[in-house]
């Protein structure tokens, strides 16, 4: 697919079925989290509750993705591969990140979570959490009709670099369309200048997914899976994403729920 579309109201409307079973799936995700526990615990929740639902994993098996769900763990960016020899440390963060597919429709959503909860947690890994969420509320701001793509990561650069730390923005792995396909253009930066790229029209859909790292914005790709991404210093990275869709006043984040609006 090389081009934008613009999603009719039957297709945003199976969307949204998708995108309500990936929030349920990551609000009750939270009740699971906990020490002791692996990251393919995780993945096996993850998929049972989905196909309970209806529901496809999209990552199963996408260009050879193992599991049903990515869980990056601490200075893991993004597509960690869940593994019974994982375990969950009481200080360690985490994001889940989901994918449903139902009627032929994608719902895209990650969150971070606090193992053990905040208060066994490091300070700066509760705030690189906190800065990577209002990272995407930044982005999310920035969407309506008659912006311009470009817009959405130079919110996003503005409001991490407006900061006192110096975090580092990932570069690589950007956002992305959604729809029927589970990646379609058009490819968004969590990073850039305003004013460029295609305008933003009513009814495109597409994710928002900013990782942020709490130091250099450097990447490592694993040599022996191929998926593992982790920064290149060993910092710590968060991540939070929701799938919208753009509508004639701003947009709808298909992927809230009253645990992450």
């Amino acid at each position: 697919m090389s081009r934008i579309t613009i999603k009719t109201p039957e297709e945003i409307a199976k969307m949204r079925a998708a995108s309500r079973i990936t929030a349920d799936i990551l609000d009750s995700v939270t009740e699971i989290i906990k020490p002791g526990i692996t990251t393919e615990h995780i993945n096996t929740f993850v998929h049972n509750m989905m196909t309970a639902r209806g529901a496809i994993p999209a990552t199963l098996d996408y260009h050879g993705f193992p599991k049903s769900a990515c869980t990056s763990l601490n200075d893991v960016i993004c597509h960690g591969i869940p593994s019974s020899y994982d375990v969950l440390e009481a200080g360690d963060i985490i994001n889940v990140d989901v994918t449903s597919i139902k009627n032929g429709y994608h719902g895209d959503s990650s969150r971070m979570y606090l193992v053990g909860g905040e208060e066994a947690c490091s300070p700066e890994a509760v705030e690189v959490v906190r800065v990577a969420r209002e990272a995407l509320r930044a982005g999310i701001a920035e969407v309506k009709p008659g912006a311009h793509i470009g817009d959405i990561g130079a919110g996003i650069q503005e409001y991490i670099e407006g900061l006192d730390h110096p975090y580092g923005i990932v570069r690589e792995y950007t956002g992305h369309g959604i729809g029927s396909e589970f990646h379609e253009p058009p490819q968004i930066l969590h990073f850039g200048k305003r004013g460029k790229g295609p305008k933003i029209k009513a009814g495109m859909t597409f994710t928002i997914e900013p990782m942020i790292n709490i130091g250099a914005p450097g990447t490592v790709l694993s040599k022996l899976d191929g998926w593992t991404v982790r920064t290149a210093d060993g910092s710590l990275s968060a991540q939070w994403e929701h799938t919208l869709v753009v509508t004639e006043e701003g947009s709808e984040a298909l992927t809230a729920s009253e645990l992450f609006s």
